[in-house]
């Protein structure tokens, strides 16, 4: 037995480190996976486009290219098994004049190499019977039937539930603050105390140039690109078909506007690398609100902009080396100088899609490092997530209120979304502890009113369910507390 508690200790639990954790979950190996938020995905995994790219975009040869095909491969099946939304809805890289035209050209013969299968040119005719509401300005486009959407909150979550399911211990409110190690593993110091491992993996997203140097391993730097977007009403669902993009540019693959997998109308994203002082900051502004809509008014001229229920930011993970110079791809290896310190860095897009195949690529790493484990014979390959009530048949909805009658209390009006999900959600493996929690979990908040009417009874069984008092309920952990004190006594205090 080693003397160590864990043989692999990933730090990070947005999807990239769910994935491998689910990987190594099939294995033997004991396993821990920990974040610094109090929850999973919090992130750049938690505020994306939710794209499963088909991989006409990156470099032939670069990890880019490698993991984009094999994760968009894997994606759909995956859904199937854990539970979690998919569409495949194909894209679309719209041309709007020669250059563009040029470009789409170029991405074509690129996805070939890539192996991307399906793709074509589109003519104008034709494009404008796949999307009526297009720009007139467009000219063409390169139409990947391959691509699809997916609830990027979702699919992290399912993934590492179904990691826990198997076996892996996840810790939240666990924050790294010194890496040790000699020829016998790793020491991590942390808020939840001291956690020993042989190998270490880094899947910290934007901090993980701060891990490595912690480690003694390679030294990068993170730049963190905030993306702003704005999201538009269920109502207008029908305003495109497929994932539309413009050509890219140098700073990614542009605006685009897609649908989501729950209806609503998606645009963005901004791009803005934050200085050192705004790090982290995912606050919206006016400037690139409008930048975002006049840029995606190239590709659908009339956005219904009544409709914009919400705006939000993400940050994405660019690494470049110390001097500044771009490294143009993932950075995921063995540390030359730290034996068994698994660096999976860099993970911007398309991350996302390749996330399930950068689980498979870092336990081959750690096998060769030379982790000893067997197969995992009693692995768990489904999981079986909340049932929707929304999206159930009457005679579903009748069964679940008759197994649960909470089934039958309404809680969220605009997203139809019952007491009995939110109280699954709280109490599956991976349970919600905040409000933000319940909401990725259950939509309970997404609608057209953004939890103006629900937060309160959500703030209710969230206190009720954990057992603690409703004014130490958070919006997002930390400080993030939705009341202050009490108003008024009980009714019971008053009839004494």
């Amino acid at each position: 037995m080693s003397k160590y508690e864990y043989d692999v200790i990933i730090i990070g639990a947005g999807i990239t480190g769910a994935s491998v954790a689910r990987e190594l979950s099939k294995t033997t190996a004991r396993v821990c996976f920990l974040d610094k938020e109090d929850d999973v995905c919090c992130g750049s995994s938690k505020a994306n486009s939710g794209i499963v790219h088909a991989g006409y975009d990156p470099v032939p040869g670069t990890l880019m290219a490698k993991y984009n095909i094999r994760g968009s491969e894997i994606f759909e099946d995956l859904s199937k098994k854990l539970n979690f939304s998919y569409q495949k809805i194909g894209s679309l890289v719209l041309a709007f004049d020669e250059s563009g035209l040029e470009k789409i050209k170029s991405l074509y013969e690129r996805g070939k190499k890539n192996g991307v299968k399906g793709l074509k040119i589109v003519q104008k005719d034709e494009l404008f019977e796949m999307e009526p509401n297009l720009n007139e300005n467009v000219i063409a486009a390169l139409y990947a039937p391959s691509a699809a959407i997916i609830s990027p909150y979702e699919a992290s979550w399912a993934i590492a539930e179904s990691a826990v399911i198997n076996g892996a211990t996840f810790l939240r409110n666990t924050a790294v603050h010194a890496i040790n190690n000699n020829q016998d593993g790793f020491v991590i110091s942390t808020t939840a105390g001291e956690l020993k491992a042989k190998y270490l993996v880094n899947a910290a997203g934007l901090f993980a140039d701060k891990i490595s140097m912690m480690a003694g391993a390679r030294a990068y730097k993170i730049i963190q690109r905030k993306g702003e977007y704005c999201l538009l009403d269920n109502k207008c669902s029908g305003l495109v078909n497929h994932v539309l993009f413009q050509t890219p540019g140098v700073y990614g693959k542009g605006v685009l506007v897609t649908k989501t997998v729950d209806g609503n109308i998606l645009i963005g994203p901004s791009a803005e690398d934050l200085s050192r002082e705004n790090e982290g900051y995912t606050g919206t502004t006016s400037s690139y609100q409008a930048e975002i809509l006049n840029a995606a008014r190239r590709s659908v001229a009339e956005i219904p902009t009544r409709n914009i229920i919400n705006s939000f930011a993400g940050i994405r993970a660019i690494a470049v080396e110390m001097d500044g110079s771009p490294i143009n791809d993932f950075i995921i290896e063995e540390d030359k100088n730290v034996p068994g310190f698994i660096n999976v860095g860099g993970i911007c897009s398309p991350g996302l899609t390749s996330a399930p195949a950068i689980g498979e690529a870092v336990v081959e790493l750690l096998v060769k490092a030379g982790l000893k484990v067997e197969k995992n014979k009693g692995f768990i390959e489904e999981r079986k997530g909340i049932s929707s009530f929304k999206n159930a048949s009457l005679q579903e909805k009748t069964e679940l209120i008759k197994k649960d009658s909470r089934y039958g209390q309404i809680i969220c009006r605009c997203e139809m979304i019952t007491e009995g999900e939110i109280v699954a959600s709280i109490h599956s493996p991976i349970g919600a502890v905040d409000l933000d929690g319940v909401k990725r979990r259950t939509r309970a908040g997404m609608g057209r009113c953004q939890s103006g009417f629900c937060s309160p009874r959500v703030t209710e069984i969230i206190s009720r369910e954990l057992n603690i008092p409703m004014i130490n309920v958070t919006k997002k952990g930390g400080t993030s507390y939705i009341l202050e004190a009490k108003t008024r006594p009980d009714i019971s205090e008053v009839a004494k």
